[in-house]
């Protein structure tokens, strides 16, 4: 006799209803769920009292590169229901999908595997075979590691077209799975309507499936497996009538005696990555990102209402509570809405759905009602109040005790210890910190607490965890000061537990992390980006590591454009100073070391094409102001005599000469016979685009007003410009139009008073006819200047 099989959709509050009641007809002593088997352990925690859903479970390789598989449950799940009615009628709870080994294994396969079918649709394909299907469906060659990523998923579902579930809702004449199958399952109280229907819409797929005579072959696997465990359980002695499972619709049907189980051959066969398992707290955001696979939806706020409704016995309540939310939302943002408009809205919501033979309006029909009436017609007014109503912001608990990684133990630690807990939310909030000791503080953690709060958000952003991202666009210049936004998501989770693998706290996991990335440095910039995270994490032994294997380094290299960015980022930990409690001594033998080497590399450096002269004037500066900052303490004869070696060049980079120039004067360190000269020199007659337009660019890069209030260099600027021919002028524009779209409007207006002194007009003129609008011919003559190939030069 073949057990009792109740086929559900996964997040289904009516197929959760419908379950309990199913039970409690039946009362079984074993339940069986389509879960990964071996998680039993976890199911305890899971029902406990405290704990409060949407959770999951997350299994993941105990090895890099790191897999996970997610377990969610929601409250309106049927297999969460299930488990707590076991435990609430001690009744035994088995999972029977695929242990996580081997879903693990399976997915660096493919998802949603394909074999031929062979007419034996209870077989199990051998690994071999859906190697191959996988190379079929997307051959690896272009794949070095052979796995599976997004890119090569969205090829193949875009290959495959419409779903399943989307081509049989299209059939039944519904817009999209969602509406078909909440018309005609969840608003259905009937008694045992919701187990009939399930399992006649689970042939239903499988008929459409197999008319494509290709088949899943993750689900046969599953689907074996699955037998397999059923029959152990009958097995161990449970009578069949005391036997209830609980899977998905689609598998229901071939639950049954007529399908062969796995045997231990084929079991054996399966391939295996080592994995743990853990639970994690869930979100309705991340549940409402699952729409687009059969057994998520894509309102989980909106389920959750449906399943307090059902609970209350008030399912017709179901609009009224709904749209009474949506409009609740709208006055909370200042926009008044009548409760006459809800009651308009629910009853245009029964009419909809009526004209679909509905027993009650499904969520498309009361979303085109509020749009309709509560919006006024336009989506907009309701978007925000809507998202709110159907996802919500729910983010789900686990209590203290509950079987974790140790990672995750230490960060609920740290959370309490550094006051963050109310951070760990699905809104993202605003943190402003104070890197400075609180003098008024009563104890040595309150004086300090910023400081420390810092250093952690910095380790969590060494483990690339999204839970805290600083905010640099906000960022005050002084270096006591930062400014994070949190926000924690599943995700979040998921990346916490993937990092327990590096280290069992956070503070283990991101030293190894910094070793990790030393043994593996191979530019000063790079070491360097440690020295000052390691600083920023309070690492101070992963930061001495870093400064050692950055001077290495620095012995070898001649990248001016790196040398310069690791002088840069020493000089901001040296900046910290008594803010972050270290000593900071030892690093600054190491900014004038680079300030020599980077000196020295300058003119090398300065032989190159148009596109690296831009970034290596950005490097110009960074040193430029690493001498400012530390004059005590570089070398400043030796830069700016590498300066004026660099500005006397012609056949080195004019962008870079000219910025040469630059730093000079603003310097005071060349005069004005000087600078004439040079300008005379660089913008006569005769001299090309490359040479004498690009000097210009780079000269006005820095200290407008010193060039405005030079009338000699305009002179020679537009006698040059006059002098270039039609192959000449329109590279030159290109650097010109760079050059003075770093000068403001006000700055502009005075050059155009200078150039009118020289043409002999007035100020006024001048500058109306500089700024005056381009004509059609001109625009078009200045086509396609963005774009123009300095190659070509």
């Amino acid at each position: 006799m073949a057990v009792a099989v109740f086929g559900v959709r996964h997040l289904s509050p009516s197929g959760a209803w419908h379950l309990r009641q199913f039970l409690d007809e039946r009362m079984p002593d074993v339940v069986l769920i389509e879960g990964m088997s071996g998680c039993e352990a976890l199911i305890k925690d899971i029902v406990r009292r405290e704990t409060q859903p949407p959770i999951a479970i997350l299994a993941y390789t105990d090895e890099l590169p790191v897999r996970t598989v997610v377990y969610p449950l929601a409250t309106y799940s049927p297999e969460y229901q299930a488990m707590l009615w076991a435990n609430e009628h001690h009744a035994e709870v088995r999972f029977i999908d695929l242990p996580a080994d081997v879903f693990l294994a399976l997915n660096e396969v493919a998802p949603a595997l394909e074999v031929e079918g062979d007419g034996d649709q209870g077989g199990v394909p051998t690994t071999e075979e859906m190697e191959a299907a996988a190379q079929e469906a997307h051959p690896t060659d272009n794949d070095e590691d052979g796995t599976w990523d997004d890119s090569m998923a969205l090829e193949f579902a875009e290959k495959r077209g419409p779903s399943l579930y989307e081509r049989f809702a299209e059939q039944a004449g519904e817009l999209d799975y969602d509406s078909y199958w909440e018309r005609n399952f969840e608003h259905n109280l009937s008694p045992d309507s919701y187990r009939r229907a399930a399992l006649e819409l689970g042939n239903g797929l499988r008929d459409l499936d197999e008319s494509s005579e290709r088949w899943q072959a993750e689900n046969l696997v599953r689907e074996a497996f699955m037998r397999r465990r059923i029959q152990q359980v009958l097995d161990s002695g449970v009578s069949a009538e005391k036997v209830v499972a609980v899977v998905g619709a689609f598998h229901a049907p071939v639950l049954g005696d007529d399908w062969p189980a796995m045997t231990d051959e084929e079991f054996a066969r399966l391939p295996r990555r080592a994995s743990r398992l853990t639970l994690m707290p869930y979100s309705y955001f991340r549940l409402s990102a699952q729409s687009g696979y059969g057994a998520g939806n894509n309102a989980p706020a909106y389920f959750d209402l449906m399943w307090k409704s059902l609970e209350q016995g008030a399912l017709d309540d179901l609009p009224h509570r709904y749209l009474t939310n949506v409009a609740r939302r709208l006055r909370a943002a200042g926009t008044h809405r009548s409760t006459a408009e809800v009651i308009e809205s629910v009853r245009l919501a029964r009419t909809l759905s009526a004209l679909k033979q509905g027993l009650a309006p499904t969520l498309r029909d009361l979303r085109d009602a509020a749009i309709t009436l509560i919006g006024q017609g336009e989506v907009s007014r309701v978007a925000e109040a809507l998202a709110h109503a159907d996802v919500g912001t729910a983010i789900g608990h686990l209590p203290e005790g509950v079987s974790r990684t140790s990672i995750q133990e230490d960060f609920e630690r740290e959370l309490k210890r550094l006051r963050l807990e109310k951070y760990r939310s699905t809104v993202k909030q605003d943190l402003q910190l104070d890197l400075r000791e609180n003098r008024t503080a009563k104890s040595a953690d309150a004086a300090f607490l910023d400081l420390r709060r810092s250093a952690f958000l910095h380790r969590l952003k060494a483990l690339r965890m999204e839970f805290a991202r600083p905010q640099t666009a906000h960022q005050q210049q002084a270096n006591w000061a930062e400014h994070w936004q949190l926000q924690w998501t599943p995700e979040s989770e998921i990346q916490l537990v993937e990092a327990v693998l590096l280290g069992e706290t956070i503070e283990l996991a991101t030293s190894y992390k910094f070793q990790d990335v030393l043994s593996k440095c191979t530019s000063v910039t790079e070491a360097a980006s440690v020295v000052r995270a390691a600083c920023e994490c309070q690492l101070f032994a992963s930061m001495e590591q870093a400064r050692r294997r950055l001077q290495e380094l620095s012995v070898e290299t001649s990248d001016f454009a790196g040398i310069a960015q690791a002088a840069v980022e020493l000089g901001a930990v040296v900046r910290y100073g008594d803010v972050r409690q270290f000593d900071a001594s030892s690093l600054r033998p190491l900014i004038a070391e680079l300030f020599v080497q980077g000196s020295l590399a300058l003119l090398p450096a300065a032989l190159c094409d148009a596109p690296t002269a831009q970034v290596r004037v950005a490097a110009m500066e960074q040193l430029n102001r690493i001498n400012l900052e530390f004059s005590e303490l570089v070398d400043e004869e030796l830069w700016t005599a590498q300066l004026h070696r660099l500005a006397d060049r012609d056949d080195r980079s004019p962008l870079m000469s000219g910025y040469a120039c630059a730093i000079l004067l603003e310097r005071g360190l060349l005069t004005n016979e000087e600078l004439s000269r040079e300008v005379s020199r660089r913008l006569s007659p005769g001299i090309s685009a490359d040479l004498g337009a690009a000097w210009f660019e780079g000269l006005a890069l820095r200290n407008h007003y010193a060039l405005i209030g030079r009338q000699r260099l305009w002179e020679c600027l537009a006698d040059y410009v006059t002098s270039l021919d039609d192959e000449q002028f329109r590279p030159a524009i290109v650097f010109l139009r760079r050059a003075f779209g770093t000068f403001s409007p006000l700055e502009k207006r005075q050059i155009a008073e200078n150039l009118g002194q020289y043409w002999g007009v007035s100020a006024d003129l001048a500058s109306e006819l500089l700024n005056e609008e381009l004509t059609e011919e001109e625009e078009q003559a200045l086509e396609g200047l963005n774009d123009f190939d300095f190659d070509d030069l």
